[in-house]
């Protein structure tokens, strides 16, 4: 009886090891099938953090001694450089120059508009003087080319109609709702 017994305990044993690689297996094939995509992104974006943090560390480490440049590139760099500058500088001086000049003239033509405004006012005669100028202005605004005149041949679409009115042709007639709440429920 004894061998009966002992193989018994031989089949128990294998089997309570199984069980515990079959409770393991499900329990990890479980989680799997569960959460699987998430442990994969969430394994491919632990692993590409590391690699951005130790190239930097290493960037990091590595920019020392090895990139030290050239005394004279450096020289050379920084000259071309305060020379940009200064031409930049010249270059915005003369247009700041320019810009004076032109106010002071803008300045000095009202001056002498007022000037003779006053004087026909002196006179007794009416602002003709002011219009003449005026016209003076916009004949020469006219005279550019990038203006272009409107043709006076043309008919109006519709002389007095208003969109906003309500009236004024066409067989739609759209009113909007009253304001305030809804009567409904």
């Amino acid at each position: 009886m004894e061998t009966e017994q002992d193989t018994t305990e031989i089949k128990t044993k294998p089997t309570l090891e199984h069980q515990g690689v079959d409770f393991l297996q499900q329990t990890v094939g479980a989680l799997v099938s569960d959460y699987g995509w998430y442990i994969l992104f969430g394994g491919v974006a632990v692993y590409l953090v590391i690699q951005h943090l130790s190239k930097r560390r290493g960037g990091q480490e590595s920019s020392g001694p090895r990139d030290v440049p050239d005394p004279t590139t450096v020289v050379r760099r920084q000259e071309a450089l305060d020379a940009s500058r200064r031409r930049m500088q010249e270059e915005l001086d003369a247009k700041a120059e320019q810009y004076k000049e032109k106010q002071k003239q803008l300045e000095e033509e009202k001056r002498r508009q007022k000037i003779e405004m006053w004087e026909s006012m002196q006179e007794g005669k009416s602002y003709k003087g002011n219009t003449k100028l005026s016209q003076q202005q916009s004949t020469e605004e006219s005279s550019s080319p990038s203006v272009l005149k409107p043709k006076s041949g043309k008919k109006p679409l519709r002389s007095g109609f208003n969109p906003l009115s309500g009236e004024g042709g066409g067989a739609c007639s759209y009113r909007p709702g009253r304001r305030g709440p809804s009567s409904g429920g």
